[in-house]
């Protein structure tokens, strides 16, 4: 079979995965369907902007890794799906709506709202989603977030991370059950547990959320695409990023969603570089408190904080699974494998409109050639409490550097190209492209590494690991990635560079360098 019928099968088949998960997500969501019959419930004289269901929401591309992510309650406890893909097999219904309002323990056969979460035995975690949920911005206490960084220098995180009054969100019911909290203290603690988080944003919010009837159920907007609502700690650390990224693809992709979703944040932090990643995997961004009053959402999702996904949870616990293609998953289900993190690089390779096929270990014009990608760790503001300088974890990471390119220079049995990879001075879209593009990256622990997520599976890893910073991040994501991991294990923080060398010319010539 030649490589073009391959990839045109592969198209068909996805696309009709596609065709049957926007199916499968209008039937379990029917008065998202049914919408245009209902608009009567909201009162016009209140509601002042109406933005449409999917019209401005972009589609979900095609990807190499993609497995579908039906519901499948027999997924095996602890197992690689479990962990990393669709494990949130408990459905637990709160609000079911009534039967003009289908989708959902009835209060009172008035209700238009609903709320369920979906539960992880694995992950002890839950994905939740409601329909018509309204959030009220001043009664969430927070920095109003979204401004420039250098404006709100010395902010403290408290300001920025969100406090909700009773009330800050609710949901329309019937008359019977206004005024009621929606959750209960028990469903918390069995549902969405706050274990070892100190301020669990999720729980939090949830136990904001307050019943009222449809005559206090007014509106100065609502947002017809279904959305997201995203708290986000540690907002300025690549991996911290990386770990919510992966969070809401996976609560999109638990929740059926036909299309990428809206994004609000819930919370106060300023501007960052990686808003740019937020912004091209999703299809739309705003600050809760950028909202004039009380908006309410056709529909809402609110997915784990990064701390309980795979890959932070991994760091403490031993998750035994290995990355594989999804083609051989496909026709070899193994519960020891995934390619969930291949998938999910996939995804964001894609919204930057970078190829997913890409062929750069050869020259149409020469010799075979290998980039070399070295992340560097340079000083940078980070957020409005950061001094401005890094920690060194290589010590004369310079001198490492300098060597590495005058070898590479000089390196005869195939081309080498030393890539300077200053990741403070590029976009997040030449940041991914750095990384796609390279057979081999280089760089000391740090949280740069963690694009190795959108790294091609021939691409292989050598990280220079010192004494101090001795963590399995990156061998973790490599493993789970199904990448080749090298460490070069320092008695201290400085390397000597014909080790460097020595180490990297093995790799090359493993591969055919």
């Amino acid at each position: 079979m030649n490589t073009n019928t391959k990839y045109l099968k592969l198209f068909i088949f996805l696309f009709l995965l596609n065709s049957i998960t926007l199916i499968l997500y209008f039937t379990s969501h029917p008065d998202l369907f049914h919408r245009r019959h209902h608009h009567h419930r909201q009162p016009p004289s209140t509601t002042t902007h109406t933005h449409l269901l999917n019209l401005t929401n972009k589609p979900w591309p095609i990807l190499p890794s993609y497995l579908p992510w039906h519901l499948t309650p027999n997924t095996p406890f602890r197992s690689c799906e479990a962990y990393f893909g669709h494990g949130f097999t408990r459905r637990i219904d709160i609000l079911k709506p009534t039967p003009d309002s289908p989708g959902k323990e009835i209060i009172d056969q008035t209700q238009h709202g609903w709320f369920r979460c979906f539960y992880s035995e694995t992950l002890r975690s839950s994905v939740c989603e409601g329909g018509r949920v309204r959030m009220h911005p001043e009664k969430i206490k927070m920095s109003s977030g979204g401004e420039e960084l250098e404006s709100v220098i010395g902010r403290s995180e408290d300001e920025e991370l969100p406090e909700f009054e009773f009330g800050a969100f609710d949901i329309e019911v019937g008359a019977k059950a206004r005024g009621r909290k929606m959750a209960s203290e028990g469903f918390l603690n069995e549902f969405v547990q706050r274990r070892a988080i100190e301020r669990h944003t999720m729980r939090d919010l949830i136990n904001s959320v307050r019943l009222v009837g449809a005559d206090e159920f007014q509106c100065s907007e609502w947002i017809e695409e279904p959305t997201l609502l995203i708290t986000r700690f540690e907002y300025a650390n690549l991996f911290h990023t990386i770990t919510d990224w992966y969070s809401a693809y996976v609560s999109s992709r638990v929740t059926g969603l036909p299309n990428r979703p809206q994004l609000v944040f819930v919370d106060g932090h300023c501007m960052t570089q990686l808003e740019e990643t937020w912004k091209a995997v999703f299809s739309g961004l705003r600050y809760a408190k950028n909202f004039s009053g009380p908006v309410c959402f056709r529909h809402a999702i609110l997915s784990p904080l990064g701390y309980e996904t795979a890959m932070f949870r991994g760091l403490s616990e031993n998750i035994d699974c290995y990355g594989a293609s999804a083609h051989d998953l496909w026709q070899k289900p193994d519960n020891k494998k995934t390619a969930r993190i291949s998938e999910f690089g996939e995804m964001i390779r894609s919204a930057f409109s970078l190829p997913l096929h890409p062929q750069h270990h050869a020259s149409k014009s020469g010799p075979r050639y290998h980039n070399v990608l070295f992340v560097r760790r340079e000083d940078y503001l980070a957020h409005p409490r950061h001094a401005g300088k890094v920690q060194s974890r290589l010590s004369n990471e310079q001198e490492v550097f300098d060597s590495l390119k005058n070898w590479s220079t000089n390196h005869t049995e195939c081309k080498v190209n030393l890539v300077n990879g200053l990741f403070g001075h590029m976009s997040m879209k030449e940041q991914v492209r750095a990384i796609q593009d390279a057979s081999v990256i280089v760089g000391a622990h740090g949280a740069g590494l963690t694009h190795i997520v959108s790294a091609t599976p021939e691409t292989e890893i050598l990280e220079i690991v010192s004494s101090e910073y001795r963590r399995p991040h990156f061998e973790l994501i490599s493993k789970w990635k199904g990448l080749k991991y090298h460490p070069i294990y320092l008695g201290g923080s400085h390397a000597s560079p014909s080790v460097v060398i020595g180490k990297l010319r093995d790799i090359l010539k493993n591969i055919g360098c």
